[in-house]
């Protein structure tokens, strides 16, 4: 291979890792960075600032009370508790977080539809039957959905709009495992129709094909 050429693929690679590892929360370069509030003698380090290493303590890394099934009486049936750098401060800079999701029967985690910005989820079911699936981007829009049983384990890609659906006649839980510390969540249905301020309902009416009236109905649901 010319050195030219080989000189281009290896900037080509560069680059590629780079866009990849951008995706994701960086590695941290010390041991730990436990995030605190206030930002006196601290140290800013992504998105958090960092708590004196010599004051760190075990609670910083804890959590406690998962155990505790979350109220799924609401108007979706279910209920994520979630265990990020705000829950856990030691999870600062360690790029991963986890949720319990309750489903009550035939409750949902709905077409969230839920996106996480910034990471990849597995879902794991430990009770129930789910109904799980998330769909590729544009122009495909491909649908890749299963249905899941006590012990079965689905990954839903970063950024893509995904969905649990409690298919059973009991309750169901499930645990989540995702690769920031802060993944972030975008619920389609709260974001388009109940934004502060409310999109036009021309605007949404004409986009979603419906008519103004049933964008009205469902903003003031919201």
């Amino acid at each position: 291979m010319k050195k030219g050429v080989s000189f281009l693929v290896a900037v080509a690679l560069m680059a590629l890792a780079s866009s990849l590892v951008a995706a994701f929360d960086p590695s941290p370069l010390q041991d730990t960075c436990v995030a605190i509030p206030e930002p006196k003698n601290a140290v800013f380090v992504n998105g958090k600032f960092c708590k004196n290493a010599n004051l760190t303590v075990a609670e910083d890394f804890f959590f406690q009370g998962l155990n505790i099934p979350g109220n799924t009486a609401n108007r979706v049936g279910s209920n994520v508790t979630t265990v990020n750098v705000d829950a856990i401060p030691g999870l600062n800079t360690l790029g991963i977080s986890l949720v319990r999701i309750d489903y009550a029967p035939y409750g949902q985690n709905p077409p969230h539809m839920i996106t996480h910005p910034r990471a990849t989820e597995i879902l794991t079911v430990l009770e129930g039957t789910l109904l799980v699936g998330f769909v590729t981007s544009n122009p495909q829009n491909r649908l890749f959905s299963k249905v899941l049983n006590k012990g079965d384990v689905f990954v839903f890609p970063i950024g893509l709009i995904h969905f649990q659906f409690n298919i059973g006649h009991t309750n169901a839980v499930a645990i989540a495992g995702l690769n920031s510390q802060n993944p972030g969540v975008i619920t389609i249905a709260d974001a388009v129709f109940g934004s502060n301020p409310p999109i036009n309902p021309d605007f949404l009416a004409r986009a979603f094909q419906l008519d103004k009236k049933v964008v009205e109905y469902l903003q003031a649901l919201f």
